[in-house]
């Protein structure tokens, strides 16, 4: 596994904000506010800033790949623990978010009627969240874009299974199964709470790391390119553009590291900054949806008609945001990161 790298950190935290933003376009009054105060700017929230999910999808793969099999076959002993690892990692931070999501929930349905606050959970919507099932047994979510948690767990699972079962043609196998997400499953909208979905910009992932470490790096890049542009050519999505791209330069990043021996450089004060927020970003993505409900509960409750009062409490909100991410990551994500399964 690579070192922490300042450009993946970078990438992390543009993708992570923007989803953010895009959530403050989307729930409740204050999104219906900011709607009209600066309806082009929000639209392109709206419509666009979702996409930068890619950006972790293909950051997914690309450290499943180096991880799992650095060289491009699998080179681990113990799979089904390493895999039950993964596990505990996601969900031991995700159930404490989704508390702190339940505890803020319920505050604000004592502030606000509106439909977008997740009801009080039962036992079987619970049970199905710990189990990271509820999207594909069609339970609603109790928070936000948390779906992501269970298909980036369904991808890792997907990965080592394909490294296991190919051996030391696995590339080949992983090959074929992103192309097949590409030019099939990524057309099936029905299918987004599974996997073989999202596979294609994963696989690409991936493929951007062996390339990387390849003495053919140019070649694989030219290849990675070339079925990018097939799979665009055969159906074109702007979410697979992103993916490509990041896809590209990832492995292109990585093999000019590979070959001049150097790491991407900032300002020290810059590069800090984004380190400490680049390490923060899934503390951020699973607990930013508090903020948003908070944030609603205090639109309505103050009743500013002002010229940009909702601009200014979508701001307040937005650092908000990064200071309970900061401290869920320092205080919950990484003590629990230390945890270790038995053997």
């Amino acid at each position: 596994m690579p070192r922490r790298q300042l450009h993946i950190d970078a990438a992390k935290v543009l993708a992570s904000h923007l989803i953010v933003l895009h959530h403050f376009t989307v729930y409740g009054p204050l999104a219906d506010a900011l709607g009209v105060a600066a309806p082009r700017l929000t639209d392109f929230f709206f419509e666009y800033a979702r996409m930068a999910v890619q950006v972790f999808l293909v950051i997914g793969g690309y450290f499943a790949a180096s991880s799992l099999a650095p060289h491009g076959y699998l080179q681990l002993s113990h799979l089904l623990r390493r895999v039950g690892q993964r596990y505990v990692r996601l969900v031991l931070p995700f159930s404490v978010a989704l508390l702190l999501v339940m505890a803020t929930s319920a505050l604000a349905r004592g502030a606000l009627q509106s439909e977008f606050i997740p009801a009080a959970p039962g036992l079987w919507q619970l049970l199905t969240h710990a189990g990271l099932v509820q999207g594909v047994l069609g339970v609603e979510s109790l928070s936000i874009g948390i779906w992501y948690v269970a298909i980036d767990f369904q991808l890792y699972v997907l990965m080592a299974f394909l490294l296991w079962f190919g051996r030391r043609q696995a590339q080949w196998l992983v090959a074929l199964v992103t192309l097949a997400s590409l030019l099939v499953f990524n057309l099936q909208t029905e299918g987004d709470n599974w996997a073989p979905y999202f596979f294609g910009a994963y696989g690409m992932g991936a493929f951007a790391w062996w390339a990387g470490h390849s003495r053919q790096a140019g070649l694989r890049l030219a290849a990675l390119a070339a079925v990018g542009t097939l799979a665009l050519l055969w159906d074109f999505r702007l979410r697979i553009v992103l993916a490509l791209v990041v896809a590209l330069w990832l492995g292109f990043a990585r093999w000019r590291m590979a070959r001049d021996g150097r790491a991407h450089t900032l300002p020290v004060g810059l590069a800090k900054a984004v380190r400490v927020l680049g390490r923060c970003s899934y503390a951020l993505f699973l607990t930013h949806f508090c903020v948003i409900l908070l944030a609603n509960v205090a639109w309505a409750h103050l009743q500013w008609t002002f010229s940009g009062s909702a601009g200014l409490v979508a701001l307040v909100a937005w650092g908000a945001c990064v200071a309970l991410a900061l401290a869920f990551e320092r205080y919950v994500e990484r003590p629990l990161s230390g945890l270790r399964l038995v053997d």
